[in-house]
């Protein structure tokens, strides 16, 4: 409701992982490039693991993006807190198999029979689990089962999972190989030029991050003090900023304004 105010497109802070967004430093450029070598080169399984709130999900957004420009066939679990039946149940729709999908057996069958198809033509398929911490032992066990499913020339389903720090731990205790990829995002000042709208009024930030007014380059300190860089923990800050100058109409950000802001969102 503030955008008109501060000359926005739309909200900076939105919490949605928005890949739009996205603050490409070395770490999220080589978790992603990790994430599509992987894919690639047919590993069978990648796990990206970090911290609450530094943007996982956002790198599985941008991980989907590049899938779908490569015509890479993908399924998609975000609750992992399922049964063994409601994991393969979600599988097969995503997948699109034409079998009963509320049998185990015939999902089974008819996946491996699209895997081969699909590495047939030189093409590989993909699971990505988000949230992977939260997978039971068996559907955990079942997925590692699905990664042994290759030909001579690799994995024919390529597994992402995605989850807090624990997942790692979890993965490797099943057998999975974890990579461990934690990232925290600085997204303030590419989130005010992403949403800029152009004006040329007095007090509204310019075009680009050097001409960005509303939180002084002290206040920005302060704030990734206080977020510990943890992106989702920034956005919930600066939100929350932003509504408060609204509130009183006053566009230029505090030091105290800051620390009111954070609504106990700081670690």
């Amino acid at each position: 409701m503030y955008n008109a105010f501060f000359g926005f497109t739309q909200n900076p802070f939105n919490m949605s992982p928005d890949p739009a967004f996205l603050f490409r430093s070395p770490q999220h450029e080589e978790a992603l490039a990790n994430l599509i070598y992987g894919v690639q080169s047919r590993k069978g399984f990648i796990v990206l693991t970090g911290e609450v709130g530094t943007g996982k999900t956002t790198m599985l957004e941008c991980l989907r993006d590049f899938l779908a420009s490569q015509q890479i066939a993908f399924a998609s679990l975000f609750n992992s807190r399922l049964s063994v039946e409601q994991f393969f149940e979600l599988l097969a729709y995503d997948l699109d198999l034409r079998c009963n999908r509320l049998s185990k057996t015939e999902v089974l069958l008819s996946l491996n029979n699209l895997l081969l198809e699909r590495a047939a033509a030189g093409r590989t398929t993909v699971l990505i689990v988000d949230e992977a911490h939260d997978l039971g032992w068996e559907v955990l066990e079942e997925i590692r089962l699905l990664g042994n499913l290759e030909n001579r020339h690799g994995k024919l389903l390529q597994i992402v999972l995605a989850g807090q720090r624990g997942a790692g731990r979890k993965t490797g205790a099943a057998g999975v190989p974890a990579i461990e990829t934690a990232h925290r995002d600085a997204v303030g000042a590419r989130r005010f030029s992403i949403c800029k709208k152009p004006t040329s009024t007095p007090g509204l930030p310019g075009p680009g991050v050097s001409n960005q007014t509303l939180i002084p380059r002290d206040i920005i300190h302060k704030l990734y003090f206080r977020s510990q860089g943890i992106h989702r923990v920034i956005n919930a800050i600066c939100g929350n900023l932003l509504h408060t100058r609204f509130a009183r109409e006053t566009r230029m950000a505090t030091a105290r304004n800051a620390r009111r802001s954070d609504g106990g969102h700081a670690p």
